[in-house]
Parts: structure tokens; C-alpha cells; sequence
């Protein structure tokens, strides 16, 4: 078995040769830009700590983004965490009534629609996904109301709204129809500036 060379014995040399390894070692541990162990000085996390982006990303921009994706349980997690961070705002509340009525929860999604339409009243995409709602529990009529209600906030700019108006409209009054066979109805939310869809029911 070979042996590792010893360290001189002079008393001198060996503290130098300690000094030199502590040197090195020291620098190996640095990197430019950073502030020890690879840190770097603009981090909003202390040394040896990592967050990810999922942890100070909004709650609603996380939930519209699984909902895109079909995560309709995971969006309303997230669009619950939303609500501890804002509040009850009627975005929120928007959100967490459309993410219901994805689920299928029809009854927790009218609730909480509702709710929407009363924090404030000229929230067009709370009244048109509540109009989904009444189309989906077969509340034809009362559904058309709604829906004029969102096209009239929207000034009719939203193809969504217009759409969705207008088949309420075609099957008022129509004894056969069947919440069921209704894939066409479309929800939508706020965008930037302007509404967005968010899936077909």
C-alpha cells in the first residue's frame, strides 16, 4: 500500500503548507458573482436555501394556468391559496365558482358566482359563467337573463358572451332541451384588458 508523503517536520513549513491548503480550499468554495458556496448576491433567499418560482407566483395566475391545462382540482387549490392572499375579490371568487363548475360541483359554483356578481356588480365574466351554471342545471330562461346581463357589461365585445347569449336565447322556451347533450357553452375570466375563454363545458 503506498503511503502519502509526509508533511515536512519543520514547524515553519508544515503551518505554511496548511495555510496554503485553507487558501485553496477557501477559493474553491467561491465563484464570481456570488457571495460563498454559490450564492448569488441578488437572491431573494438566504445562503443554503432555495425557493422555486411556484412559491411566490400569484395564486390566481397558477390556478388559470392549470385550468388551461385541464388541472381543474389542482386550479382550485391554488385559486384557495389565492383567496388567503387577496381576499374574497371577485376575481377570486370568479375563479373558484368556475373551477367548481369544471369539477362538477354545480351547487358550490352557483354559490359562489352569485357571490361574485354581488361584490361587484359589473363583472361580466362572473355573470356569463354563472349563466353557464343555470344552463347546466337547466334553468333556460333565468340563464338568458344572466347572459344579457354579461353581454350588456361586455358591450357585446366578447364572442364568448355573444355565443352563449344566443344559444340561451335559441332554447328558451324549448321543452326538449337537455343540459346533458350542452357541450357549447363557454366560460371565461379577466385577461389583460380584455376577457379570456377558459374551456368549453
Amino acid at each position: 500500500m503506498i503511503q502519502p508523503p509526509a508533511l515536512p517536520k519543520h514547524r515553519g513549513v508544515r503551518a505554511g503548507i496548511l495555510t496554503s491548503l485553507a487558501t485553496v480550499m477557501l477559493l474553491a468554495g467561491c465563484q464570481t458573482g456570488t457571495t460563498g458556496f454559490g450564492h448569488a448576491p441578488d437572491s431573494p433567499y438566504a445562503p443554503g436555501t432555495y425557493g422555486t418560482l411556484g412559491d411566490s407566483v400569484d395564486g390566481l395566475i397558477v390556478g388559470h394556468r392549470l385550468t388551461a391545462a385541464g388541472e381543474h382540482e389542482l386550479a382550485l387549490k391554488a385559486y384557495k391559496r389565492a383567496a388567503i392572499e387577496h381576499g374574497f375579490t371577485v376575481d377570486v371568487l370568479s375563479a373558484l365558482g368556475s373551477a367548481n363548475l369544471q369539477l362538477g360541483r354545480l351547487g358550490q359554483a352557483e354559490k359562489l358566482l352569485r357571490r361574485a356578481t354581488q361584490v361587484d356588480v359589473n363583472f361580466a365574466p362572473a355573470w356569463n359563467n354563472l349563466g353557464v351554471v343555470l344552463m347546466e342545471t337547466g334553468r333556460v330562461s333565468e340563464a338568458a337573463r344572466v347572459f344579457r346581463i354579461a353581454f350588456g357589461l361586455d358591450r357585446g365585445q366578447s364572442a364568448e358572451i355573444r355565443e352563449n347569449l344566443r344559444l340561451a336565447l335559441a332554447n328558451q322556451g324549448n321543452p326538449d332541451y337537455d343540459p346533458a347533450n350542452n357541450d357549447t357553452f363557454s366560460l371565461v375570466r379577466r385577461g389583460s384588458g380584455d376577457y379570456l375563454l377558459l374551456s368549453e363545458i
